[in-house]
């Protein structure tokens, strides 16, 4: 366990951010993707690209609409709710996450740059209306399938699919320049753009935590790094800062 070298690193920073990849929401029920028991070891990626939406929606939301219900029922896990409680407290300034499953607002975190966008909310591909998510699940429920907006066009989730660009990267840059600190947590940090946050943060003088239980490209570069699992390392690190805050 590394909560004591992190909790010392949390305190004597001026703008702490968390980068939070697919291993956060692994104790809420969610696989991750690259993993032993990964996503894309079970199903090709292909099937949450852009082009096979475009090319088959109805096979398209055969997949996603599985996976849609399943990110629905999860719920945060304590590494969740450590980051939104560190938050609270003003010592993480914001969570920038690759996860599209909501669960750090469900949590209570309240900035939060959702990089791939959110499973909650969908739009429709021709006339752009937006559609909770969860009208969509009645739509396929109802057989409606690919679902379609009233304009006639084919409902799909507000998610960057494989083949697009990341929207928010340059916000969650801009924030990765303020910081002196970032804890990444759950990420495998092998996804460009969104690996270079922590990169930025680093070459400019900052300080990397790694929590994750895999190797990643930037564990040599890092100050810390925990193989601990996120929920148990960051349990612990919110422990140990309430201690030290309120001794």
């Amino acid at each position: 366990m590394e909560c004591k070298r992190i909790a010392d690193l949390l305190l004597s920073s001026a703008y702490a951010i968390a980068f939070t990849g697919a291993g956060i929401s692994t104790a809420s029920g969610i696989p991750d993707f690259r993993g032993p028991n990964g996503l894309w070891k079970k199903y090709p990626q292909e099937l949450s690209s852009v082009e096979y939406f475009s090319k088959d929606p109805k096979g398209f939301w055969e997949f996603f609409g599985f996976r849609m219900r399943s990110l629905f029922e999860a719920r945060p896990n304590p590494a969740h709710i450590a980051l939104a409680e560190l938050e609270r407290m003003g010592l993480v300034k914001a969570v920038i996450t690759q996860n599209i499953d909501g669960l750090h607002q469900s949590a209570g975190s309240v900035n939060v740059i959702e990089l791939h966008g959110t499973v909650k909310r969908s739009y429709c591909s021709s006339c752009y209306k937006q559609y909770d998510s969860r009208e969509v699940l009645k739509k396929l429920d109802s057989r409606e399938n690919p679902p379609r907006c009233a304009c006639g066009g084919v409902i799909r989730p507000d998610v960057v699919l494989f083949g697009e660009p990341v929207a928010k990267i340059q916000e969650a840059i801009e924030i990765a320049y303020e910081s002196d600190l970032v804890i990444v947590v759950g990420s495998s940090l092998t996804v460009y753009p969104a690996n270079l946050i922590p990169q930025i943060v680093k070459q400019r003088g900052g300080s990397l935590v790694i929590v994750n239980m895999e190797e990643t490209p930037l564990d040599p570069i890092a100050d810390v790094v925990s193989r601990e699992r996120a929920e148990v390392e960051l349990d612990c690190v919110l422990k140990e800062v309430k201690a030290r805050v309120n001794a």
